[in-house]
């Protein structure tokens, strides 16, 4: 019998709302290092009841994108400890996910993605514009990700992904670090184009290993021990 039923869309709920909005509000650096989140305040802001907004910042907080400070929330600052964890993680796991999906690439259109995110993060760096690089930066890691068949590999790299575009943040506004990264990028490109391998995960290593130094000198110049205010 043919159904004359039509499937029905689930809407987001408000407390999914909330939270997707306070969740790229901390990616993006809106809310930054150091922030005092404040329920009351948040639900205000958003128009909302405080309930939905009592829970996202519980749910945010046991994924690590904020801490529990008293009563209130905040914005984590980033310790020196922080991206050694972060990066420790990174170069175990993502150097070997490139060296796969290295050998699953057949073909311009496969490459294409890379290529074309790699041509928009030029020409934003070349204009100056710190948002657009950062936005072709997460495509290109999309690009790669989306290659990756192993769906439990993909739930460590998710689990640690918000932290890397807040790390992101902090450092690509400055225009030598971007350069770095093209640098680093166009690398992996060429490796994967070839499809080696061993030359795409050495790369990929080595492009992770410049992003660790980068971001500690830049929490270093910030730390109370530099003389400087925290982040």
């Amino acid at each position: 019998m043919t159904t004359i039923l039509t499937t029905i869309k689930r809407l987001p709920t408000l407390g999914d709302q909330v939270y997707a909005t306070l969740r790229d509000s901390i990616r993006s650096g809106r809310l930054k290092s150091g922030q005092l989140l404040q329920e009351v305040t948040i639900a205000a802001d958003l128009g909302v009841s405080r309930t939905p907004v009592r829970e996202v910042l519980a749910r945010l907080a046991s994924e690590g994108l904020i801490q529990a400070e008293g009563r209130y929330y905040v914005v984590p600052r980033l310790s020196a400890q922080d991206v050694e964890d972060i990066y420790e993680l990174r170069l175990m796991v993502e150097p070997e996910v490139l060296r796969k999906v290295a050998g699953r690439i057949s073909g311009r259109n496969q490459m294409q993605p890379f290529r074309t995110e790699l041509a928009n993060m030029v020409a934003a760096d070349e204009a100056g514009d710190v948002n657009a690089f950062m936005e072709a930066n997460y495509r290109f890691r999309d690009a790669w990700l989306k290659l990756e068949t192993n769906a439990r590999l993909l739930r460590v790299i998710e689990q640690y992904s918000d932290h890397v575009r807040f790390l992101r943040v902090i450092t690509l506004g400055d225009a030598s670090t971007r350069a770095i990264v093209i640098k680093g990028l166009r690398a992996v490109t060429s490796a994967l184009a070839a499809g080696d391998g061993e030359a795409v995960a050495k790369a990929m290593r080595a492009h992770l290993e410049q992003a660790r130094r980068i971001l500690h000198a830049e929490i270093a110049k910030t730390t109370p021990e530099s003389g400087e205010n925290g982040i």
